[in-house]
This record gives C-alpha cells, structure tokens and sequence, in this order.
C-alpha cells in the first residue's frame, strides 16, 4: 500500500512539472525602441468609431497619432496592415489566469483559493504565474490584459490587472489592488442551473444565507469604525485591506447571479458607499433599470451557457448582453468557462453582436467598457493618442472564428512574440509526417 502511494505522489509530481513549466522558446521582450507605425489599417478605436486606411504611430509604449491621411515619421519602423483590422489589446475583465493551471486534479497547480470565510487581505497579485502556458495561447487570441481576481467563500480578497508579457508578477503589473472580490451566498434552492444552493444537512439555508450577509455587515461596519480612528493600538489587517473601498480607491466586486443577490449588493453600495460592480448578474436583465439608476456596472462572464432557470428562453444567455446596453448599463463580456481556458472571449463577444448588438458594442465590451470598469480608461481600452500602445493586428474580424486570425500585437509599444504550446505542437508533427 506504501509502494502504490509513493507511486502516485511520483506520477504526481511528475504531472504538476510537466504542467507548470515554462515554455522556455517563449519570452517577454524589452521596452519598445524607436517609433512604430502601423499603416493603411482598417482601425477599430474601441469606443465605437472606425477608421479605414488609417496609420497608428506610437512610441516609447504610448500611442502618438491615430488617423487616416496621416505621414508616418521618416524614422519609423513601417507595419503594412493593407487589407486586416487594427483593434485595442482585449481585456479579460474577470479571470483565474495564472492562479489555476490544471484545476483540481493537482492542487500544486491551484493557487486560487485560501482557506476560511475572510480573507480580505490576500492579494492575488503576488501568486499570479507568468509561466502560466494559457497565457501565450489567450495572447494569440488578442487577449493582452486580464483582471486576475481569487476566489472564496464570503470575502475573497484582492484583485490586480496584469499584462500579459513579463517574467515575474512585478513586471505583470498594469495596476495593482483595484478592488476586493465578495462571493454572495444563494437564496434560492434549485434543482438546476447556475446560482444552485446547496442544501444543507441541517437547518435552514434561507437563515444561513442571511446570517452570511449579516457577516459582511458587520465586518464593513467594524472596518468603517477601525478605519475612523486616528491612532490604533493594533494594526488589523483585514480591515486596512479594505481602506480603499471606503476612500474610493478601490471597487467592491461582487459574485452574483440571482435577484436578490445583486440587490443585496446595491444595498451594500448604499450603505457603505462602496463602488459596486456585479460579476456574473445573470438575471440583470430583470433589474436592469434599477442597475443604471445605482450606476451599477456588470461583468458577464459566462455568455456560452444554459439559461438561469428553466422559465428564461434558451437564448437568454446570448442576448444578455444586447438587452442591459439598450437599458443603459455598462456591460463588459468576459470568460469563465472551465472548458476553454478562458480563450473565447472575443467569440462571446461575437455571440453578443449575432444577438442584438452591433460589431464595435460587442468590442467595446470587451476593451473599453472594461477598461472603464477596472479604473484603467486613462491608460488603455481603447487606440487614442496618450493611452498605451496595446494593439492587436488581425487578418479579418477578431469576434468570428474564421476571422480571428491575430497576426502582430503590442503590449506597451512591444513586439511580443505569438508563439504558444499549441503552435509548436502544430510545427512538429508537421515535420514528422512532412507535411508542408
């Protein structure tokens, strides 16, 4: 019995190195030299606007010039875009990236979860892993910034942006500690479906929810008190965590999908003065009026999904998206789904546009309205003079399958390779079985 278990921590181990190691061919590059422009490219800006035959020019990482009829500098280095599309690096606005390699099957891989019901003074940042291999692969999909965010059973932690090009969590770091991620408890007992409550073996789960969210209550207000006084005898952690969600700094992110959950958070939102933003909101469509008269942002991270409940329409998920941007709620599209790794997340934006809104609101959901919801619209989100030079180039139409064919991006005016795992596979057998 010793022999079987010694055997499998081995094939374990053996599992967790062969996951988790680096592809060693694939490296970030340094900061940008010279002046780039892109040329004669269909420029998608991300805030609506699209401009044909226009020159991008950018230098030391920042964008310069965007137009059409615009001379590129004599001394720049020329990228021809004659007939592909120019987009803004996409965001992935609510991620596990570089927290969960292979998920549960090998716990050294998973760095998403910590123990206990509190736990507001973790930061996700400093265990996100840069030799993470769905890095490169989401890279090669255009995706170049994620909101990397943990995972819990109340109070998860902290959140930070990161892009995707660098050797360590340091260099990750496109704006670090933005907001603190809550998980609402269900109130609503299914038999299926997304927002399922588990029953418990005892006692009432309606109580149980009720007295979790009395539990953050009264954390946020004891936080509040803490916060107040101007000398303390002991320095609390928890309640220091979260100081930027009562002086504005930071958003309070909260996991929900039912009713009664997103109402709770604007309750919270009154109550505390927090800046809120719902990350799921699968039934916003219900509130959506109640959502903008609060200046309540959504994430909606799961567009490739069954519906809710068995009474919304099959397509309820699809046309999610359409029905809260017409309400006039800002909307950004992400991608949870365990099966793709996080990878589809322009194609959702495509089913998006298929069900009710047009080509550059869906992009906009994924660049813009994200940037604007994780605090970083200064900075990125869209291809305007002063913001970052992040920069996708693609062969067609980056929300459809058959057009997504990413050729060339920039994060930060650098050239960053689009190799990945998958790529290389794809080489060598290839040269096995000598095809060319």
């Amino acid at each position: 019995m010793q022999k079987k278990y010694t055997s499998l921590f081995i094939l374990s181990l053996a599992l967790l190195f062969k996951v988790t190691s680096a592809q060693e061919t694939i490296y970030p590059v340094g900061p940008q030299q010279g002046v780039t422009a892109i040329t004669h490219a269909t420029v998608h800006v991300g805030n609506g606007t699209v401009i044909n035959d226009a020159t991008i020019v950018f230098e030391k990482g920042k964008i310069t010039t965007v137009g059409a009829g615009i001379a590129s500098p004599a001394n720049a280095t020329l990228v021809d875009a004659t007939g592909k599309h120019v987009y803004p690096g996409l965001i992935l606005s609510n991620s596990y990236l570089g927290l969960k390699e292979v998920g549960s099957g090998v716990r050294g891989s998973n760095d998403l979860q910590e123990i206990g019901e509190n736990n507001a003074s973790i930061r996700s940042l400093v265990s996100y892993n840069t030799d993470s291999k769905i890095i490169n692969v989401l890279r090669s999909n255009g995706i170049l910034l994620a909101h990397v965010a943990p995972e819990g059973e109340l109070i998860d932690g902290q959140s930070s942006v990161v892009q995707l090009d660098a050797w360590n969590y340091e260099d990750a770091a496109y704006k670090s500690d933005i907001g603190q991620f809550i998980e609402l408890p269900s109130f609503v007992v299914r038999q299926r479906g997304r927002g399922f409550m588990r029953q418990p073996q005892s006692g009432d789960p309606l109580k149980e929810a009720f007295n979790k969210v009395e539990t953050l209550k009264t954390f946020f207000t004891d936080a509040r008190a803490y916060l107040q006084e101007k000398n303390h005898v002991v320095n609390n952690l928890k309640f220091e965590a979260v100081r930027g969600l009562f002086d504005g700094k930071q958003k309070l992110f909260v996991r929900a999908n039912e009713v009664k959950q997103m109402l709770i958070a604007i309750d919270l939102s009154k109550a505390f003065g927090f800046k809120v933003v719902i990350v799921g909101a699968s039934e916003a469509f219900q509130i959506a009026p109640i959502l903008v008269a609060n200046n309540i942002p959504v994430i909606l991270d799961n567009q490739h999904a069954l519906p809710a409940t068995e009474d919304d329409d099959v397509d309820q998920p699809y046309k999610l998206p359409a029905q809260l941007t017409k309400a006039g709620v800002l909307v950004s599209l992400s991608d949870m789904s365990e099966n793709t790794k996080q990878r589809n997340l322009s194609f959702n934006a495509g089913t998006a546009a298929t069900y009710g809104l047009t080509k550059e609101e869906a992009l906009s959901a994924i660049t813009l309205n994200s940037a604007k919801i994780l605090g970083i619209d200064n900075m990125t989100g869209s291809l305007e003079q002063g913001k970052d030079a992040n920069i996708v180039i693609s062969e067609g139409d980056i929300l459809d399958m058959r057009g997504n064919q990413v050729t060339k991006a920039f994060i930060q005016g650098r050239d960053i390779s689009l190799d990945n795992k998958q790529k290389q596979l794809y080489e060598r057998y290839k040269h096995k079985y000598k095809i060319k």
